[in-house]
């Protein structure tokens, strides 16, 4: 166990994971919002030092229900990318709470100054979650992925630490009880 509040658990990934995370991947609602990885891309993750992929499980049924990926550890700016975050059962507070136990430990326990990602401008959804949860849009990059559809937008938004200790004391959002 990495991290964990009262309904989730966030757990390193393991190898046996991998099959379940491209499953998620292959799903069409989930499809549309990311750049999916190859199997061996997320194995390759799971050994890179920089890299931190991680497993949301429900922690009342010890059963996965997404994953997440940051990057940067090794960055010495301190600017952690919230690389991916897939959940694969929807409106529950799955996705919120994960995000709110990584974003708490990328400011609090690993002291990182920048916490950054990129989201497709079509995906309203998580837009408005990032937004919520204090992170501003720092920039687009306009057209800068091709689909088979024509291409895609990217907005890149960010949270700083000081932003995040202000809107956590003010209890404006960010708030999780970590357990560990």
């Amino acid at each position: 166990m990495f991290l964990e509040s009262d309904s989730v658990t966030l757990r390193k990934t393991n190898r046996q994971d991998v099959d379940f995370v491209c499953s998620l991947e292959a799903m069409e609602e989930n499809a549309k919002f990311i750049i999916p990885w190859s199997k061996e891309k997320h194995e390759k993750a799971l050994a890179n030092t920089d890299v931190l992929h991680l497993i949301v499980e429900d922690r009342k049924r010890s059963q996965p229900v997404g994953y997440l990926i940051i990057a940067g550890l090794e960055n010495p700016d301190l600017s952690i990318e919230l690389v991916r975050i897939t959940i694969n059962e929807k409106g529950k507070g799955y996705g919120k709470e994960s995000f709110n136990l990584i974003k708490d430990w990328v400011f609090t326990k690993f002291q990182a100054h920048r916490l950054w990602l990129d989201v497709k401008v079509n995906n309203v959804r998580a837009f408005k979650l990032y937004q919520k949860q204090g992170f501003v849009v720092e920039g687009t990059l306009r057209d800068c992925l091709k689909t088979e559809h024509g291409f895609e937008s990217l907005h890149i938004m960010s949270i700083l630490k000081n932003e995040y200790e202000e809107l956590t004391k003010e209890g404006t959002c960010c708030s999780t009880s970590l357990m560990s």
